[in-house]
């Protein structure tokens, strides 16, 4: 894998990876360059409400109830994302298409918007995933990420247990759960 193609894309977390904030983490991607990288964990709900959340912004959430918030990364916790299918009509400042099928909202008034009426593929987070230049290089080289690409499916229509297996499966590898045992790739 060509380092410099990280993003867009998906970071598959390893085993060998001990920082306990990415153990069987899955990351979008959004951006790497020689100044560092800057993505979104997709696996890890929190406990926390979309509808606890945006009461306390003083936002109304039209989704379900039972909608959570998931966390991005350990970095600024309190910073807020909105991943989201491609709607018409939203382009522009405050969100970008991430990927054919996925895009990225970062405003305020975007996240007012989406809340009041949430596509039906969305996932609100709090918090981000960033390297510096050259850190995760480092990480890669020592066999702790692999690379996938981009799969809308696996981003907003599985359950949180279900995306790492479903990410190493789309290298290919036809027993993820060896990967975890340390039998090597399968």
């Amino acid at each position: 894998m060509n380092e410099t193609n990280l993003a867009p894309g998906l970071l598959i977390a390893m085993p060998q990876l001990l920082d306990p904030n990415f153990t069987r983490a899955v990351v979008l991607m959004i951006e790497h360059n020689d100044q560092g990288s800057f993505g979104l964990v997709i696996n890890q709900p929190s406990p926390i409400k979309a509808a606890e959340l945006l009461t306390s912004l003083e936002m109304a959430w039209r989704g379900a109830a039972d909608d959570v918030v998931w966390s991005g990364g350990p970095v600024s916790p309190t910073t807020g994302w909105v991943l989201h299918e491609p709607i018409a009509g939203m382009g522009g400042p405050g969100t970008t298409e991430v990927a054919p099928g996925v895009a990225l909202s970062t405003s305020p008034e975007r996240l007012r918007t989406l809340a009041s009426q949430p596509p039906g593929r969305i996932r609100v987070l709090l918090g981000y995933s960033g390297w510096a230049a050259g850190q995760l290089a480092g990480e890669m080289a020592r066999g702790s990420w692999l690379h996938a690409d981009i799969d809308p499916a696996i981003i907003f229509d599985l359950d949180a247990d279900e995306m790492w297996v479903e990410a190493v499966r789309s290298l290919g590898i036809t027993n993820p759960e060896a990967v975890v045992q340390g039998r090597g790739i399968h």
